[in-house]
């Protein structure tokens, strides 16, 4: 696998490194000690998949807070997203930025999303299907997060306008 850090400290990029032959090719998508050699959290608690049939969809920007936070290692199997993370972390310089990258199932990148982020994301097709690979177990009453369009952050979708959820829709302005 190949890691690539981004620009928000402790957000990467992990591309598998497929062995090709004449049938396909097989990867690795995720090991515990290559987690482990670049410092990200490689405990996996759960796996979870969200199936959006239209596109343009946005689902987020949603984080859990502590004392539960989530990492989160994020793929798309079937279509593609334009995936957000912004950093919520008082602490660091790039807080209240984001950034955006583009998941295909073709490209087959992953995004690994430590605590202290909100991610959300838009499907770019119809179909768009992602796989969550999570560090703790999902507690409702530590479910959180900022509005999609908070200018506070000022995310440039790709699509306007967006499909949400009436609770996505309805978040205050973020107040940190």
């Amino acid at each position: 696998m190949r890691f690539t850090a981004l620009e928000l400290s402790g957000v990467v990029l992990v591309d598998i490194e497929p062995r090709e032959d004449t049938r396909g090719f097989f990867a690795r998508s995720f090991c515990r000690e290559e987690f482990a050699a670049q410092g990200l959290n490689a405990d996996i608690f759960q796996c979870s998949i969200s199936f959006n049939g239209k596109r343009g969809t946005v689902r987020g920007m949603h984080y859990q807070a502590d004392p539960h936070p989530e990492t989160k290692l994020v793929r798309v199997t079937c279509g593609a997203i334009f995936d957000v993370v912004i950093d919520l972390r008082p602490n660091q310089p790039s807080f209240r930025r984001w950034i955006g990258v583009t998941l295909t199932a073709e490209n087959r990148s992953a995004l690994y999303i430590p605590p202290g982020f909100a991610h959300g994301f838009q499907t770019l097709t119809d179909g768009a299907e992602v796989f969550y690979q999570i560090s703790d177990a999902y507690h409702s009453d530590l479910a959180r997060g900022v509005r999609w369009n908070d200018p506070a952050f000022g995310v440039s979708w790709p699509i306007l306008p967006p499909i949400l959820s009436e609770q996505d829709a309805a978040r205050p302005d973020f107040s940190g």
